[in-house]
């Protein structure tokens, strides 16, 4: 089965060749505005959805293919927390989340073509994350590393982040941007059809 990632993320290419899945990466520029009434859910669903149909048009598969596509958003209390816009907008966004809960929903679309069917599996998943009582010191220093100006809600577990993570309730790799033990079985049993 031809696999393709349809993520520019290193993190998801990663996380894909750790689990050992043969794959290509093929993306597309997608609309990312969405229905600000939709549930944090539905919207990663819908974008990630939104990802795989673009790559999947893109390639036109012959052959038995997957296309992945993953969205993540950080979520405090009902707000959706993007990737800062700069400097000051990530200070704002880590001091909001100093020791607090917060939210890490990943939405998985997988677009399916086996045996001249097209089928999508499509789901979202949600990991809660608590921060430790970060210092400006601390928030200052983490900004001057720019780990986080790419990252939804200005931080990534999985780098330097991680010291600012005081324990997690759900799905490590979703809070990286793919719940990796879902997309794998997903794919092992489909593509055995």
């Amino acid at each position: 089965m031809d696999i393709i990632l349809a993520s520019g993320s290193p993190r998801r290419s990663d996380l894909m060749k750790q689990v050992g899945l043969d794959f290509r990466v093929s993306t597309c520029n997608t609309d990312e505005s969405y229905d600000s009434s939709l549930s944090p859910a539905d919207i990663v669903m819908e974008l990630s959805l939104r990802k795989a149909d673009a790559v999947f048009d893109k390639e036109m598969p012959e052959k038995d293919t997957v296309v992945v596509a993953a969205d993540t958003i950080v979520v405090l209390d009902n707000e959706i927390l993007g990737k800062p816009k700069d400097r000051n907008d990530a200070v704002r966004m880590l001091t909001e989340l100093s020791g607090r809960k917060h939210q890490v929903y990943t939405g998985v679309a997988l677009y399916y073509y086996v045996g001249g069917r097209v089928f999508i599996e499509n789901f979202a998943d949600c990991a809660d994350v608590y921060f430790r009582e970060l210092s400006q010191d601390m928030i200052n220093e983490y900004v001057d590393s720019w780990e986080p100006m790419d990252k939804a809600g200005a931080y990534g577990i999985q780098g330097l982040g991680a010291v600012l993570v005081d324990k997690i309730d759900g799905d490590y790799y979703t809070i990286v941007g793919i719940p990796i033990s879902k997309v794998y079985h997903s794919i092992r049993t489909n593509s055995k059809k």
